[in-house]
Order: structure tokens, then C-alpha cells, then sequence
């Protein structure tokens, strides 16, 4: 009977050190993990002071936007996977047919040639698995790639692309200042606002958060160039996504673990509100998504009333996330779906291009080069005299006649319709010259 009793309390005594040796090895791994990413930032950070104002540059700045843009999209498609899968398990459980009643349902599904069978439970198992998978490191890694982006492309080059004169004057510090205090102060409101009684009110409280998020949609428009505004408010949502998973979802998790192992009843609060905010970075998804690819279509970020267009964007893809989440619950709305549609639809109409009314006289090809020398060549040559990119953006050049011609549409797009280049009219050009580059256009783009 001894030997029984000391065999149990050897086993006891083992699995819990055990427990503790693995806590203690996931604690190092993540203090790792982030020592990793604060050296490497330093690094990088420390090559650029090195090679800043050198023909190294801009190959620097090219290679980094490109590996950490491949990181961030890698990243954010797991983690974005891991939120649409998440909730349809919620949605599509089984919660009424041969559910034993520890369960709060299960799912069965076919995917990849197989068969899988999935259970959730109310609180806990009675006995913890030995391996349990954690999905926190797929949000945290993609905020910390976003981050880095935002940092390579808009704090590194701030008076290029996060500041236009016309819009608000401001020194780089003023503007990272403003960019990183915005982030904070959206978190502290949105956290307010779901531990307010308003949360128990679904309609007020979605309410009150479109307001709250189109309140920033204005702010940035006010504050930043139209493609840094656009983007700061995707960085926004995604610092909210990111602070929901490490200050409210992961916290939540772990005391339902620790519970469990000490076998105490979980408490169900803690899972209810992370459920809560794992449904709203599910909502925050195709806004994200939208704003991620915004910089690649002026007509969005250049349109006079950008912040108009972002809010409508982002209400009508998150109805459509709506839609697709009701239809997963077996539920069917009539109006959802054609409503966001509509609103989409109503976006591309409000923000097409003008006619314009002013005559053209004939122009030659003369005097529209000597426009693009004068206020693009800068940037867009081989060898490029702008203080800011010291290689051209995207490829573009206009050294030659030929290379002008071939990228006719491109500037029509930019240069006359969006009036989104010069970056920020960085060299000034009028609207006349505008008008004779769009005449140019309009009458065959001839060189001659």
C-alpha cells in the first residue's frame, strides 16, 4: 500500500514538474523569440544610418520592403486563415444532436482526402493533453512585420510619404509622434467601449464602434498624405486585432488552463470574452484585407473625401463578413449582402473620374517632356536626384521619349486623374500643366 501511495505521488510530482519545465520552456522561447526580432530590428536599423545618403540606399530600402512585405503577407494569411476557421467552428457546431453534455458542440468535416471529427467543450477536459497548440505567434508576427513595413516605407521616409504639406505641416517627429499616439489612443476607446454596458447592447454598441473607427478615417485624412492616412487606419485596426489576442484572448486562455490543471472550474467570463473579441478581429478582417492593398489604386486614397470612401469600404466589406458568418450559423439574411454590395457599387460610382471641360489646343510632345523633366524625372530616372529614393519608384522611368509613351496610362491615372503624383505634389506641378499632360494623352500620345 506504501509502495502505491509513494508510486502516485512520485507520478503526481513528476507530471507537474513536468508542466513547469514546459511553461518555463515556452516562457524562454517567446523572451527568445522576441530577442531575436528586437536584434534584428536594431541591426537593420544601424545599416541604415550606415548606407543613408549613400547610392546604397535605396537598394537597401527595396530588398527590405520586399522580405518583410512576403513576411507580413505569410504571416497575416495564417493568422487571418486561423480567424475564418475559428469562427465557422462556432458558427457550424453541432450544438443539439448527440452532444454529451460536457460538450458545447462538435463538427464533422472532409478536407484533403480525409475525415475529422472536432469537439469544443463547455469549460474544460477533465484531463489536459499533453501538447496543446497555442495560436497567438501568427497575430504577433504579423503585427510586428506590419509594423516593421510602416517603419521602412512611412517613418524612414516620412517627409516623402506620410507628409504632404497641403494637407498639414509637420516634422517627421510631429508625425510618427502623431502615428504611434493614435494606435494607443484607439486601443484605450475600443477597450473602454467593450467593458462598457454597451457591450450587452449588440446594435448601439456596433454603432458606437463604426463611429469611433470612422472618427480615425477623418482624423488621419487630416493629418497624413492620402496613401499614409489610408494605410495608418489598417494599422490602426490591426494594432487593435493584435492587442485583442495578447491582452484579453491569450490572458484568458491561460487562466483556463491553469484552472483546469489545478482542476478548478474554468471560469466561463474569461472564455466569453475572448470569444467576444475573437469575433470582432474576425469583422476587422477584409477592411484590413482592403486597406492592405489600397496603395496600389489612387482612386481610393486621392479622392477629395478619402475618408468617405474608407469608411464605406470598410463598412461594406465588414457586411459582407457579416453575411458570410450568418450564412455559416445556417442563417439567411435577405439584405445584408445586397445593402454592402450596394455601398461597394456606390463607392466605384462616387469616386470615377470627371470629364474634364477645358479645350485643348494641339500639344506637342516637346512640351510635355519638358514637364515630366522638370517635375518627375527626379524620381523616375535611372540615376534619380531626389533626396528620398535613390532608385526609381516601382521601376518607372522617363528617360526616354519611349518610356513616357509606354506609361501613358499609368500617368493618366495618377498625374491627371487622381492628381496622386508627384508624391504629395512634392515638385509643384500646376493644374495647367496637368491639363497639358492629359491633352497629350487625349490626342494620341505622339512624339514628336
Amino acid at each position: 500500500m506504501l509502495i502505491v501511495m509513494t508510486y502516485k505521488v512520485h507520478a503526481v510530482n513528476k507530471k507537474e514538474t513536468d508542466e513547469a519545465l514546459q511553461e518555463k520552456t515556452s516562457l524562454i522561447q517567446s523572451w527568445l523569440y522576441a530577442a531575436i526580432i528586437f536584434i534584428l530590428i536594431a541591426i537593420i536599423t544601424s545599416i541604415y544610418f550606415m548606407v543613408k545618403g549613400t547610392i546604397y540606399e535605396g537598394h537597401l530600402m527595396e530588398w527590405l520592403n520586399i522580405v518583410v512585405r512576403v513576411m507580413h503577407i505569410t504571416f497575416g494569411i495564417a493568422w487571418i486563415g486561423a480567424s475564418f476557421y475559428f469562427v465557422f467552428l462556432e458558427n457550424a457546431l453541432n450544438r443539439t444532436e448527440n452532444v454529451r453534455d460536457e460538450l458545447a458542440g462538435n463538427l464533422w468535416a472532409v478536407h484533403g482526402g480525409g475525415f475529422y471529427y472536432l469537439e469544443k467543450y463547455k469549460g474544460a477536459p477533465k484531463t489536459l493533453p499533453k501538447h496543446l497548440h497555442w495560436f497567438k505567434y501568427e497575430a504577433y508576427f504579423t503585427w510586428v512585420s506590419g509594423f516593421a513595413l510602416l517603419l521602412i516605407i512611412y517613418y524612414f521616409n516620412a517627409s516623402a510619404m506620410m507628409i504632404d504639406t497641403n494637407v498639414m505641416k509637420l516634422s517627421t517627429a510631429q508625425a510618427i509622434v502623431i502615428s504611434i499616439g493614435s494606435f494607443i489612443a484607439a486601443w484605450c476607446m475600443y477597450d473602454l467601449l467593450c467593458k462598457s454596458p454597451l457591450r450587452k447592447h449588440t446594435l448601439l454598441f456596433v454603432l458606437t464602434g463604426a463611429v469611433l473607427l470612422i472618427g480615425f478615417a477623418w482624423f488621419y485624412s487630416y493629418v497624413f498624405s492620402g496613401r499614409a492616412a489610408f494605410i495608418h487606419f489598417g494599422a490602426m485596426i490591426g494594432s487593435l486585432m493584435v492587442a485583442n489576442v495578447f491582452f484579453v484572448i491569450i490572458p484568458s486562455q491561460k487562466a483556463m488552463v491553469n484552472a483546469a490543471k489545478k482542476g478548478v472550474t474554468p471560469d466561463p467570463q474569461r472564455g466569453k470574452n475572448a470569444l467576444f473579441r475573437s469575433i470582432h478581429n474576425n469583422y476587422f478582417t477584409l477592411p484590413v484585407l482592403f486597406v492592405m492593398v489600397s496603395n496600389h489604386f489612387p482612386s481610393t486614397f486621392g479622392n477629395k473625401y478619402q475618408w468617405i470612401v474608407l469608411a464605406a469600404i470598410s463598412i461594406g466589406s465588414a457586411g459582407i463578413k457579416h453575411w458570410l458568418n450568418l450564412r455559416e450559423q445556417g442563417r439567411l439574411s435577405v439584405w445584408i449582402m445586397p445593402a454592402s454590395v450596394i455601398v461597394l457599387l456606390a463607392v466605384a460610382y462616387a469616386t470615377a473620374p470627371q470629364a474634364s471641360t477645358t479645350k485643348c489646343k494641339e500639344v506637342s510632345f516637346a512640351e510635355v517632356n519638358a514637364i515630366i523633366q522638370q517635375r518627375c524625372i527626379g524620381c523616375h530616372s535611372s540615376q534619380p536626384t531626389d533626396n528620398i529614393y535613390t532608385a526609381p519608384p516601382n521601376g518607372v522611368k522617363y528617360d526616354t521619349p519611349q518610356e513616357i509613351v509606354a506609361k501613358k496610362d499609368l500617368i493618366m491615372q495618377r498625374v491627371v486623374v487622381t492628381k496622386t503624383m508627384p508624391q504629395n505634389n512634392k515638385t509643384n506641378m500646376t493644374p495647367e500643366e496637368r491639363d497639358v499632360i492629359r491633352c497629350w494623352i487625349e490626342q494620341g500620345a505622339i512624339i514628336k
